[in-house]
C-alpha cells in the first residue's frame, strides 16, 4: 500500500508540474516567434545506467536505446516510448510528455510513464524490475529530417530487494517522419 501511495504522489506532483509548464509555454508562445520543434521521430543511440541497486542483478548497465516521439496536435503534449536494452533484457518505457520550445528547433521536455522490464531480476539500463519512470530531456533538429536527443530517466524503486531508484542517461540520433 505504501508503494502505491508513493507512486500516486509522484505521478500527481509530475502532473501538476507538467500542466503548469504547459500553460507557461503556451503564454510564452503567443508573445514570441515560434520556438521548438513539432517533429515526430524515431531514433537510436546509447543508454547508460548510472546507479546500482546493491543486490545481485542490480549492477549499472550500459546498452542502447530506441526512442520514438509522436507530437499530439497543437498541444504541448507528446507520446513517447523508450526501449532501453542491455545484453540481458529490455525495459520498455511508454510515457506522455510536456514539451516546451526553448530555442529555434529545440525542445526541453518532462515525461512520466512506466518502465516494463521483460525479465524481472535481469539488469537493464533502468533497473531490474517494473517501475514508475520520470524523464527530463532535450531534442533539437540538426538537419532537414534529423534530430539529436538526450535525456535522463529515473526509475522509482526500480531494483528488486532494494529501495533504490535507477538513473539512466541516454542520447542518440533521430529521423523525422512527420
Amino acid at each position: 500500500m505504501h508503494k502505491l501511495f508513493k507512486s500516486f504522489v509522484v505521478i500527481s506532483a509530475l502532473s501538476a508540474v507538467s500542466i503548469t509548464a504547459g500553460f507557461m509555454s503556451a503564454e510564452q508562445a503567443s508573445a514570441q516567434p515560434k520556438k521548438g520543434t513539432d517533429a515526430s521521430y524515431v531514433g537510436a543511440g546509447f543508454a547508460a545506467g548510472v546507479t546500482n541497486g546493491g543486490q545481485s542483478g542490480g549492477a549499472a548497465t550500459f546498452g542502447g536505446n530506441i526512442t520514438g516521439r509522436v507530437k499530439l496536435g497543437e498541444s504541448p503534449f507528446s507520446a513517447r516510448t523508450q526501449i532501453l536494452f542491455s545484453d540481458d533484457t529490455t525495459a520498455i518505457v511508454p510515457q506522455v510528455s510536456v514539451d516546451a520550445g526553448i530555442a529555434k528547433n529545440t525542445n526541453a521536455y518532462v515525461a512520466a510513464g512506466y518502465s516494463f522490464v521483460e525479465k524481472n531480476g535481469q539488469p537493464t539500463p533502468l533497473g531490474n524490475k517494473d517501475s514508475v519512470a520520470v524523464t527530463a530531456g532535450v531534442e533539437t533538429e540538426v538537419g532537414k529530417n534529423f534530430l539529436i536527443y538526450s535525456n535522463a530517466t529515473v526509475g522509482v524503486d526500480a531494483y528488486e530487494n532494494s529501495p533504490a531508484s535507477a538513473i539512466n542517461v541516454g542520447g542518440g540520433l533521430g529521423y523525422r517522419f512527420k
